[in-house]
């Protein structure tokens, strides 16, 4: 398999000129903001530390505020994210929708110089799963309105790779789609990708020995968690590439074939890695300390965001690979700041549990509740298993999250399955 050209220098620059190139797209990207009713205030701070623009230094950027989502959630369901410019809403050809914090989906629009960003991004990611004009891609996901795999689509139709769609179709149809026109890269989220090898096993199908040898993932945590690609790699015989990316972000890192983890496209996105208080005062985080990670994208001028707390939970690490800039989030995303729990005062990620069950029960389904009694937190976890599993699962949650955990058993096709971003964690509190 072919691996990433660190050595090709539009592509992965030099660190110096990597900050050039950053500089240089933070500057056009302020100067397409400058009358934007959204941006103007923000701006303003820039102007009362006594900048002005075009800015002559990276750090200068940390003057602006930092931008969360809720200040994105439009007032009334129906209208676009708030990033985005009334006015000249003619200019945007793609629609998307991402979940509000207000009960109702957000619209993200992208212009047509937008789509061909997202689309330059994720070339990043293809490079990482070696993918040629020779390969056949299965698209496993639902082509809906959540954005998905959209933009992996049209990348590889710009690569020359031969796309099948797999929307709307049945798991047991996409495995012999897989089979017949002998794709060689699926694309999908990690539950999906468990489900499908579950169906495989089920059906009397032997994925090992199909053509497929990468799985491009997406849409969740697991393609950087050892146990989840482990699983995947066995079932599917293929390398496992983790990718993540936001609707209102754009496509911002990429795995490889090597560790549990992920690049920046530092190309395209300026990342801060910060410890953040409650009142929004911050500090910078040293190299591999816990930090959220906080994006500015500089290509979707239609849509940008500025200091974006993304909320997920990363380690950063600068200089990992000598061959390769960009910085690398040891594990990948490993939580979310607003998915931490702490239950009898242990801080419990969705992604430790997902660790425990897949390493013991690789394909059942589960979900989490979590509920309140007496102040504190609790958990229960109902799963498809056998009783020795689950007897597996008890102890490896006590061991190695130093508490014990209800588990539930749960009939055989019971819980709900996920093609999609998988809602395995229902909070009661």
């Amino acid at each position: 398999m072919s691996v990433p050209r660190f050595d090709d220098p539009n592509r992965y620059p030099t660190s110096v000129r990597l900050k050039q190139l950053q500089l240089q797209k933070l500057n056009r990207t302020l100067a397409a903001l400058v009358d934007r009713p959204f941006y103007r205030q923000r701006l303003a701070s820039l102007t009362s530390a006594g900048l002005k623009l075009p800015l002559s230094d990276l750090s200068q950027l940390e003057q602006l505020p930092l931008l969360r989502k809720e200040e994105l959630v439009p007032e009334r369901p129906g209208q676009p994210a708030k990033i985005f410019d009334l006015p000249s809403m003619h200019n945007y050809v793609r629609i998307h929708q991402t979940s509000g914090s207000r009960g109702w989906p957000m619209p993200v629009f992208d212009t047509a110089d937008d789509w061909d960003w997202w689309i330059d991004c994720w070339q990043y990611v293809l490079d990482a799963a070696g993918v040629t004009e020779r390969d056949v891609a299965m698209m496993a996901f639902s082509f809906g309105p959540f954005i998905g795999f959209w933009t992996a689509n049209d990348a590889l139709i710009r690569r020359g790779a031969l796309v099948v769609p797999g929307g709307g179709l049945s798991s047991e149809a996409r495995l012999q789609m897989i089979l017949q026109h002998r794709c060689t890269v699926v694309c999908c989220t990690p539950t999906y990708a468990l489900h499908l090898a579950g169906v495989a096993e089920t059906d009397g199908v032997d994925l090992a020995a199909s053509d497929v040898r990468t799985v491009i993932v997406a849409g969740e945590p697991g393609g950087s968690l050892p146990a989840v690609r482990q699983r995947i790699e066995s079932a599917f015989g293929a390398t496992v590439i983790d990718h993540a990316g936001a609707s209102e972000v754009g496509a911002w890192g990429f795995g490889d074939a090597n560790g549990a983890g992920m690049h920046v496209i530092e190309t395209e996105f300026i990342a801060e890695r910060l410890v953040i208080n409650d009142d929004d005062s911050w500090r910078k985080a040293d190299d591999g300390e816990t930090a959220e990670l906080v994006l500015t994208n500089l290509g979707r001028l239609g849509g940008p965001v500025l200091r974006y707390r993304t909320g997920d939970l990363v380690r950063g690490i600068q200089n990992h690979n000598q061959a390769c800039p960009f910085l690398w989030l040891d594990g990948g995303v490993l939580g979310r700041a607003d998915d931490m729990l702490i239950v009898r005062g242990v801080n419990i990620f969705p992604s430790s549990i997902d660790t425990i069950v897949r390493e013991i029960e690789p394909a059942g389904e589960y979900r989490v509740t979590v509920t309140r009694r007496e102040s504190m937190d609790q958990l229960k976890i109902e799963i498809e298993t056998s009783d020795q599993r689950m007897d597996q699962i008890r102890t490896a949650c006590r061991d190695r999250l130093a508490m014990r955990v209800d588990l539930v058993a749960a009939v055989p096709g019971s819980l709900p399955r996920f093609e999609a971003k998988a809602k395995r964690w229902v909070d009661r509190r």
